[in-house]
């Protein structure tokens, strides 16, 4: 099966894609495209599949550059020489051509980001808390700290779990509405005390407030489409031990 890869007009100066589990080398609960070296899946597997995104953007597969991600708002710099150990940070920003930024995802937001004029690319893993806490204004200061403007830069959310399938308890709804009463509104009924929380119309909302040029969703459910996209709730409702990571990837 060949490699399947969500691609967006607002990113098309820049070589990109949202890539889903379909054309990989890994079998099992990992059956696809897995590029997560934290996971459980053979590593060998894990190198074929990294090969065939790096091949797929045109780099070697070193200078494909991942993040140790901890849910964080921290944000690095890639230059030249990439890193040899990835960094434990949630976003990377560069100015360098031919060097792909990439993080990994579940459910949470990958979010993809080029101000064409300056020549500068970002990439982001915006989960409910890198979201609430400020990660997506982290990468666009340090865009701009490489030259970039923030109403010319143009920002897209990957595959990310949709509303419909995710249900959150109380605790949750209230982080969000002691932040901000506004953010309630990314809160619809589930069953009992449970809410459903709209994560990608979040991330807009924070993008859209920074003044960007631009800002889009893909629209696709990591959690509804288990033959297109790996899902750690989905994983996690089956019982499954570990799951697969989706990469979405950028170069200038």
């Amino acid at each position: 099966m060949t490699l399947e890869i969500l691609r967006s007009d607002l990113l098309g100066g820049a070589r990109h894609g949202f890539f889903t589990r379909r054309g990989g080398a890994s079998s099992g609960i990992y059956a696809g495209l897995n590029c997560g070296p934290g996971s459980k899946d053979q590593r060998e597997a894990v190198v074929v599949n990294r090969g065939r995104v790096a091949a797929a953007l045109e780099v070697p597969p070193e200078k494909l550059l991942s993040l140790h991600q901890v849910h964080s708002t921290d944000v690095v710099v890639a230059g030249p020489e990439g890193w040899n150990e990835r960094p434990r940070a949630d976003a990377a920003v560069s100015a360098t051509p031919g060097v792909a930024l990439s993080v990994l995802t579940a459910d949470c937001a990958p979010v993809l980001f080029f101000d064409a004029e300056a020549g500068v690319i970002g990439a982001a893993h915006a989960g409910w808390r890198g979201a609430l806490e400020g990660v997506l204004e982290a990468v666009l200061d340090a865009m701009e700290d490489l030259g970039a403007r923030t109403s010319a830069i143009h920002a897209v959310v990957g595959p990310t779990i949709s509303q419909r399938a995710y249900e959150v308890g109380p605790e949750f709804f209230d982080r969000f509405r002691d932040e901000d009463p506004d953010f309630t509104r990314f809160f619809a009924p589930g069953q009992g005390d449970r809410m459903r929380f709209d994560l990608p119309g979040f991330v807009l909302h924070r993008l859209r407030s920074t003044g960007v040029g631009a800002a889009a969703w893909v629209g696709a459910c990591t959690y509804s489409e288990p033959d297109r996209f790996f899902s750690y709730r989905r994983a996690t409702h089956a019982g499954e031990p570990d799951y697969g990571r989706l990469i979405s990837a950028i170069r200038l």
